[in-house]
């Protein structure tokens, strides 16, 4: 199965994000069964390999983040400081990563199958 355009992604991420503020039973069946109730909305299955997660904001929190995959490789000082650019202390945090908490929701959709 092809893996789906950017594109794509965003447009299923903003049909889930507009269902789930509106329907208290789709909210319920994401949290149950998250790839089986976007397969339902969209009407076809997701590519191969691809396994969601769904979190609850939670008013108790202002922000949520995504940890990023874990480096297994060692990367000596010289070669991280090419990564960087050159700058120290650089922090990237993409917008996909932060939901900051303002009742809104999510910011935008994952990368799912877009072979990233």
């Amino acid at each position: 199965m092809m893996a789906w355009s950017e594109e794509k992604i965003n447009e299923i991420y903003a049909r889930v994000m507009q269902k789930a503020t509106i329907d208290e039973e789709f909210r319920q069946d994401l949290m149950k069964d998250v790839n089986a109730t976007i397969e339902k909305l969209i009407g076809e299955k997701l590519p191969e390999g691809v396994n969601l997660k769904i979190i609850e904001n939670d008013p108790n929190y202002n922000a949520t983040f995504v940890l990023p995959n874990l480096s297994t490789g060692e990367m000596d000082l010289d070669a991280l400081d090419d990564v960087a650019g050159g700058v120290s202390g650089l922090l990237v945090i993409s917008a996909c990563a932060v939901a900051i908490g303002d009742g809104g929701g999510g910011v935008c959709g994952a990368d799912v199958g877009a072979g990233k």
